[in-house]
């Protein structure tokens, strides 16, 4: 399947991708992580990238493009594919549609979670991260040591989470990302589903859609 998950800063769509890609055993192509990577590493594309992810603003379009067809070539053979964080803009849409194309291909689902702007805010404001291992948490209820569960890293606050940047975030996103929701609306593959309660019922939500798509295709 070829899924694309949408939604404001804040609404857990990388968490709930990431169980996808568990779920389904299909690659997860987060452009967020693949950029927070490149700036560790200092390569030249994080360079370019870091100015524009330290005030909140878009990483240019020339710049993710090619990096998410290289990952998406990588993967071929996986049958699939799940994007989080792109498109952001119905530019970058249409040369991901064009681009499949060319490999008779296309979009199966764009499942967009939907979250308010206060709720965004106090979910990032509050957000931990592992820097090794890259599991997430929250202020309220993370571990008291502030040590991951899992490896035993400090917990660390990305430099982002910020309330100024992640306002200027989701100012960004309504201008920019939403436009996306009419857009795959139109084209008949748009599901919507509400961004709040746990993740695990969120999660449920999104199985229920993905076990819809799969009975029409068979």
């Amino acid at each position: 399947m070829r899924i694309v998950m949408l939604g404001p800063p804040g609404a857990g769509k990388g968490t709930q991708a990431k169980r996808v890609s568990v779920k389904l055993n299909l690659p997860h192509l987060s452009t967020g992580e693949l950029l927070r990577e490149a700036v560790s590493n200092n390569t030249s594309l994080g360079r370019k990238a870091k100015s524009y992810m330290s005030r909140g603003e878009l990483v240019p379009d020339s710049i993710i493009l090619n990096m998410v067809e290289k990952e998406i070539d990588k993967y071929e053979e996986k049958g699939g594919f799940i994007l989080d964080g792109f498109p952001r803009n119905v530019a970058q849409a249409k040369k991901l549609d064009g681009y499949l194309e060319k490999k008779s291909e296309a979009l199966e689902m764009v499942i967009n979670i939907d979250v308010d702007e206060e709720t965004a805010v106090k979910r990032l404001t509050g957000r931990l991260v592992c820097p090794n291992c890259g599991k997430l948490y929250h202020a309220t209820n993370a571990p008291s040591d502030g040590a991951c569960k899992g490896c035993g890293t400090e917990l660390r606050k990305r430099e982002d989470d910020n309330e100024k940047t992640i306002r200027n975030r989701l100012e960004v996103y309504f201008d920019e990302t939403h436009p996306l929701i009419e857009y795959y609306r139109e084209k008949g593959i748009l599901r919507n589903i509400s961004g709040k309660g746990s993740p695990d019922e969120i999660f449920q939500k999104i199985l229920i859609l993905i076990a819809q798509i799969k009975v029409k295709k068979s």
